[in-house]
């Protein structure tokens, strides 16, 4: 079975196909999201500034949007020009202080201008709400007042700081390991059975139940690599914040790319060729990539749908992973999630077993 195990590996590694899924796809969102996320890059585009005033308040304001570092900053001291930029979409938005803002006289501006481009409406949301927040406070200041009604947050959980970058390379993890199993067994079984290996192996010395458990064993070796790669780009190259137990957040892999492999020997069970298999375990995977909490918390769902994916294989497993990889909480934090994992691994094992032939014939 050795053998077995080492000739898959070499197949799998010469399949560009294979190799893309397992690798260089989660890689590659690994650096997308890096790139803008990671690295504790907490900026939300390019921004102008344009101070016509010399007055305290104004230089106070101009000072503090650079010093948030919210923003990348570039100057541009003409209004016309910056507002030219905005349109050739090399910045985000321009501030405009006019000038005498803050100060004294009754006469002077009172107003900061914020020109955005439509599709920059986050970005003009930040602005609106940074400057609001900072004017506010300088009104209190000017009359000597004290706000009454304030807002404190909690946070809840283990008290631990993570970036969004964080949130999302758990779930490339969950991802990468989904798309590779999944696509690579139904696949590669289904082409199996079409080209009439399978049929062929019951006719040699060589115990079936030996071949698929090398094709099983090879494919989870890569599920360790693709992990190593993503955990090791994503924090050391991105900075991710990983606070949980290496050797668990592996053990976990493995677990969830023995689910996600188990679906696919579902699909090549009921695949005819090669072309339904890939099909069908793009249609399995693709919804999940989107709907399962990959990219963004289920509960920013609409409520009906939240509460159908949240069971999907892949929802429960990432909320397993985090608990884990980002909060340092043990695998049974949340012991529906992990009932949830359970139960796909048994159902997907009895509907393979049950449906299972080496051959159509």
């Amino acid at each position: 079975m050795f053998k077995l195990l080492l000739t898959n590996l070499k197949m799998m590694f010469r399949n560009r196909q294979s190799i893309f899924w397992a690798l260089a796809f989660p890689v590659m969102f690994t650096i997308i999201f890096g790139l803008f996320f990671g690295r504790e890059n907490n900026v939300v585009g390019s921004i102008s500034i344009i101070n016509k005033s010399n007055s305290e308040l104004a230089i106070s304001l101009d000072k503090g949007l650079k010093d948030a570092k919210l923003f990348t900053i570039k100057e541009e001291p003409d209004l016309d020009k910056a507002k030219d930029l905005i349109g050739k979409n090399k910045i985000s938005a321009v501030i405009y202080i006019p000038e005498g803002f803050g100060t004294p006289d009754l006469t002077s501006p009172k107003t900061v201008q914020i020109y955005f481009d439509p599709a920059s409406a986050q970005a003009s949301s930040i602005i609106s709400n940074f400057i609001d927040k900072y004017l506010t406070t300088a009104n209190f200041t000017i009359q000597n007042a004290k706000p009454i009604f304030t807002v404190e947050t909690q946070q809840i959980g283990s008290g631990k700081e993570f970036s969004y970058f964080s949130f999302v390379l758990a779930g490339i993890l969950g991802l990468a390991l989904m798309n590779g199993s999944i696509i690579g067994i139904a696949i590669g079984i289904t082409k199996y059975k079409q080209d009439k290996i399978l049929k062929r192996l019951l006719t040699t010395p060589l115990p079936t139940w030996k071949f698929l458990m090398a094709e099983v064993l090879s494919r989870l070796v890569v599920n360790v690599i693709q992990v190593g790669l993503i955990l090791s780009l994503g924090i050391y190259g991105f900075h991710a914040q990983f606070s949980g137990n290496i050797v668990l957040i592996f053990a976990l892999a493995l677990m969830g790319g023995l689910l996600f492999q188990l679906i696919g020997f579902v699909i090549a069970a009921i695949a005819k060729t090669e072309d339904a298999a890939q099909g069908m375990a793009q249609i399995i995977a693709i919804p999940m990539m989107f709907l399962a909490g990959v990219f963004f918390p289920i509960d920013a769902l609409p409520d009906w749908l939240g509460k159908v994916v949240q069971y999907l294989p892949l929802a429960p497993f990432l909320r397993i992973m985090r608990n884990v990889a980002i909060e340092d909480y043990s695998p049974f934090y949340q012991p529906i999630n992990f009932i949830i994992v359970v139960a796909w691994i048994v159902v997907a094992s009895v509907v393979a077993i049950w449906r299972f032939r080496m051959s159509e014939e």
